[in-house]
């Protein structure tokens, strides 16, 4: 079957599940929410980050992201539907390239849309505190935020693919963003500037200090995220459906 066919089906699923669609409109509303609300905290810290602090919704805005990449592969194991799946579609690798870019593609749009309300938002609520920013550093956190919601997606969905399961990734993932990356990023050295998480995350910086740039610390969550994606793809093409 021709690729267009099956990225079609496979957007008609994501678009039929309100479990997806939730996930992509608490993506929305939770990163916006606490980017307003960091738009009103104090600003006299020295090392204050305007462009941080109006796109760090997206810290908790994307444990929604996750929650759909995961759940989106996860809805294949439940009752037989991957095997329906790989009876329509027997060519496993074109199935499972659909699937990601049925993804992939909600997740950038709505991760853009969303890193650019928060900076509205918080832009609001900051003021002058903000006023500093310029066009290129927004454009790039904006950029930059919806990338990296998208590479979180993939990743957890790549985690999904190889371990069967949507709940054993969100359990390997949210634990690790929530606590070891932020218990572990305190530690001197320069290995943990490369966490899948960390490194994406200095995008949304206006100023950066470390090893990695906006772009090559994306380049680095995309490393990340590739491997997970061909190990998830290992375990579609060699296990039993």
């Amino acid at each position: 079957m021709p690729f267009v066919p099956v990225l079609h089906a496979e957007w008609l699923k994501i678009r039929s599940m309100r479990s997806l669609l939730g996930a992509l409109a608490a993506l929305f509303a939770a990163t916006t929410a606490f980017s307003a609300i960091a738009g009103v905290s104090e600003t006299s810290d020295p090392e204050f980050d305007p462009l941080f602090m109006a796109l760090s919704g997206a810290m908790p805005g994307q444990i929604a992201a996750i929650s759909f990449g995961a759940m989106a592969v996860s809805s294949e194991f439940h009752g037989g539907g991957l095997r329906l799946s790989l009876a329509a579609v027997p060519q496993r690798g074109r199935w499972f390239a659909a699937k990601l870019t049925a993804i992939a593609v909600p997740a950038l749009a709505v991760g853009l849309v969303t890193a650019f309300a928060a900076l509205v938002v918080a832009r609001a609520g900051l003021g002058d505190a903000a006023s500093g920013l310029s066009a290129g550093e927004q454009a790039r956190g904006v950029v930059g935020c919806g990338v990296y919601l998208m590479l979180m997606a993939l990743f957890a969905a790549g985690l999904a693919a190889l371990l069967r399961s949507g709940v054993g990734a969100l359990s390997l993932l949210i634990p690790f963003i929530l606590v070891v990356s932020f218990v572990i990023g305190d530690v001197p050295g320069d290995l943990t500037d490369f966490m899948p998480d960390r490194a994406g995350q200095v995008v949304l910086h206006e100023t950066y200090d470390g090893p990695l740039g906006p772009w090559s610390g994306l380049t680095v969550t995309a490393l990340w995220t590739a491997a997970a994606l061909l190990a998830g793809a290992w375990s579609v093409r060699r296990r039993d459906a």
